[in-house]
């Protein structure tokens, strides 16, 4: 008897076919991998499974778990198989977290209601499961709130959450999306392990083929609601059949096109840092204890020039973010000068600050804690847009707001939609779309990919790259993802500690790397041809 068993599931919402007779099943000890695009049904998929759908769904079919149906299920059951036996990683950890309790009690308050221990017994457990997740006390402490965390940490602390108990099935909707490769490669480690250990079953949703590849018995391919392939991991790859099944591998290996001219390094470039510091105050351990300071960009100098990609790479922590923020005029810095467009933009003021914020746009990490859940789409794209007041008429910028959509693969009458309304890789092509409205000069771009499917992904990295030749944008892009910063950047930095350890044009630093930590970046990276040679071979 499989441990879970779903047969022609069918799902609507409000009147919307999501899911069209699926059925999968997962045997104790197995790990299935479900790939597949955006808003293929992988997450309803996953969330039908632990009766979390939203409000106005209807689930037709049948979900056994231990030979019991859960389908229809009253709460009350349900709420005593969830996080116990079934447990599930969601694919925002920051929406997933609750703001106001510290990561040691939200650790902590699974393994209390379902173990019936006490709450020193149970934070003693919860540091165990932070630990196991990389986070331990000389990362980070268990005082702190998500929002002191980078990315990559609260995506650790959900996985923390899900595992405190030991369930027999866990669900990881993209377990390591906002993870750094060497985390991901422990994270990977710790969940083969616990499969293996514990028995226990792993469905395992991502967009990442090679993770897949990897870490997969059995893999199920979805495209607009339905399972198109499925099959042993191994053979599946080894001989694919369906045409969509063929673009997915060919998108994963994707390039863009080659740069139409050649770079000019001699021109006055259009952003320039030099030995930039910004560090924060960590809370003081006692009463008396003198304030301590934790230096997050170190001394950090740097070049973009017309149509130049500078990629930034590091692990979660490293200070990648903190220093996008500052350069984004979001933090101001304690040492060092930042000029843009030959100004500095934390001088300017009136009109010429006007026009330097318009010149800079960003691309956030967590795209549904960037946006305001009260408006639709379409305001929030045009938002920007207030820095052109005066210049454009209303017309125009509908018009911008339009072709912005249509470039990153959406319809224009998602404009009319909300955020919630979208999977997580539609809400970042939304968040690109809202970067290029204004047609800057320059876009930091922190994570722009990583939670978008190889195939958009595919058509984001040309959309750039097509940028960055017709209009001469520069990009800072700030990624854990290699693959994205080989095949877009022209130059590379890592970071680590705060600091720069190595830097060079990025064939060269991807080639021969000279420092330990910068091939210890690069041995992380899966890679799809490689993984199934191994496993043929093994």
């Amino acid at each position: 008897m499989a441990l879970l068993q779903a047969t022609d599931l069918c799902l609507e919402i409000r009147q919307k076919q999501i899911l069209k007779n699926v059925s999968f099943s997962i045997e104790k000890g197995e790990v299935l991998g479900l790939v597949g695009e955006s808003g293929s049904g992988k997450s309803m998929s996953a969330l039908a499974a632990m009766q979390l759908l939203p409000e106005g769904a209807t689930l037709k079919g049948s979900i056994s778990f231990l030979g019991q149906e859960i389908v229809g299920l009253e709460d009350r059951k349900m709420n005593a198989i969830r996080g116990r036996d079934v447990s599930m990683v969601f694919q925002e950890p920051m929406t997933a977290l609750n703001p106001t309790k510290t990561i040691g009690e939200q650790v902590a308050e699974g393994i209390r209601l379902h173990t019936r221990v006490g709450w020193k017994e149970a934070y003693a457990e919860a540091g165990k499961a932070l630990e196991r997740v990389g986070l331990g006390s000389d990362r980070t402490t268990m005082h702190r709130f998500p929002h002191q965390l980078s990315g990559g940490q609260r995506q650790r602390v959900v996985i923390a959450i899900a595992i405190a108990c030991g369930p027999k099935l866990l669900i990881a909707d993209e377990p390591t999306t906002a993870l750094d490769v060497t985390i991901q490669a422990q994270i990977l480690t710790l969940l083969r392990d616990i499969v293996r250990e514990q028995d226990m079953a792993l469905l395992l949703i991502s967009h990442d083929l090679a993770v897949v590849a990897d870490m997969a018995d059995r893999v199920a391919i979805m495209k607009d609601g339905e399972i198109v392939e499925h099959g042993a991991t191994t053979s599946l790859f080894s001989n694919l059949k369906h045409p969509y099944s063929k673009k997915l591998v060919e998108a994963s290996s994707h390039c863009p096109p080659a740069r139409r001219k050649p770079l000019d390094l001699t021109r006055e470039p259009i952003l320039s840092v030099d030995e930039l510091v910004r560090s924060y105050p960590l809370p003081r351990r006692t009463f008396f204890e003198k304030r301590r300071r934790h230096t997050a960009v170190d001394h950090v100098s740097l070049r973009i020039a017309e149509h130049q990609s500078l990629g930034l790479v590091g692990e979660s922590g490293c200070g990648k973010s903190t220093l996008a923020r500052t350069l984004l005029g979001l933090e101001l810095p304690e040492k060092g000068s930042v000029s843009f467009l030959g100004k500095d933009p934390f001088k300017a003021g009136g009109h010429e600050r006007a026009e330097l914020r318009r010149g800079i746009q960003a691309v956030f990490q967590d795209p549904y804690g960037s946006f305001d859940p009260r408006h639709k789409v379409s305001r929030i794209i045009g938002e920007p847009l207030f820095l052109l007041r005066g210049e454009i008429s209303a017309k125009e910028a509908e018009k911008r707001v339009h072709t912005a959509l249509e470039s990153v693969g959406l319809t224009i009458s998602d404009g009319e939609k909300y955020p919630h309304e979208f999977s997580g890789g539609q809400r970042q092509r939304i968040a690109i779309a809202r970067a290029l409205v204004t047609e800057p000069k320059l876009i930091v771009a922190d994570e722009p990919v990583s939670a978008l499917d190889v195939s958009i992904r595919a058509q984001i990295l040309d959309l750039f790259a097509d940028l960055r030749d017709r209009l001469g944008v520069g990009y800072l892009f700030i990624s854990h993802d290699l693959s994205v910063v080989q095949a877009i950047t022209d130059h590379v930095i890592v970071m680590n500690s705060g600091v720069i350890v190595e830097e060079g044009p990025t064939e060269e630093v991807f080639a021969n790397p000279s420092h330990p930590y910068t091939r210890l970046l690069l041995s992380a990276v899966p890679k799809l041809e490689d993984v199934l040679k191994r496993r043929l071979n093994s």
